[in-house]
């Protein structure tokens, strides 16, 4: 008995044709030290990438910085413009934090406020491994992984290595902005 492709052959049509963020798995941030690219895991955490490629679809960290630079731990980026002013976000997302991803070099987490279930639109790139941020640690909750660079950590290895400051409330700001130029789907 031969089966017929053709229902498979709609279904595939089918889901092609839906918007073409549903099909995205990387994202490239063009820094102002260079490209980093992102694989997303949307299988594991499928309500934190969709609320990252949200806010890369919208812009929202166009013209942002990397405003937590901390060269044996990580950097943070995605909430504040140049001059600090924190932007302003959509309502925070469940912690994905159980999904199996560890929190080792290379990988990009959500940054959250206390609460498990505050992060909004800020993200960090571990720069080395962090397992002390895996669930359920440190809080009984973790940091939920969503992501990993897989082209770009010479520059990730730059932007850990600028100098930093204080900055009124913040710590350890670079003294020269790293800004997210432009954060943009990618095949």
């Amino acid at each position: 008995m031969q089966l017929s492709t053709r229902p498979l052959n709609l279904l595939f049509c089918l889901l092609l044709s839906l918007p073409g963020a549903a099909w995205a798995q990387r994202v490239a941030l063009d820094t102002t030290q260079g490209t980093i690219v992102i694989e997303l895991a949307p299988q594991e955490a499928p309500k934190t990438v969709a609320n990252f490629l949200e806010y890369v679809k919208s812009g929202h960290y166009n013209n942002t910085v990397f405003h937590r630079v901390m060269g044996t731990f990580m950097i943070q980026g995605g909430g504040y413009t140049v001059d600090l002013t924190e932007k302003p976000t959509r309502a925070p997302i469940p912690l994905e934090s159980q999904n199996g991803l560890k929190n080792v070099r290379g990988s990009v987490s959500m940054a959250r406020r206390g609460d498990p279930n505050s992060a909004t639109s800020q993200f960090f790139i571990n720069v080395v491994d962090n397992p002390r941020l895996d669930y359920p640690n440190p809080d009984g909750n973790g940091y939920a992984v969503f992501g990993k660079v897989i082209e770009g950590m010479d520059v990730v290895d730059k932007i850990r290595a600028v100098p930093t400051a204080a900055s009124g409330s913040h710590q350890s700001v670079p003294t020269t902005p790293v800004v997210i130029k432009s954060a943009r789907i990618v095949k």
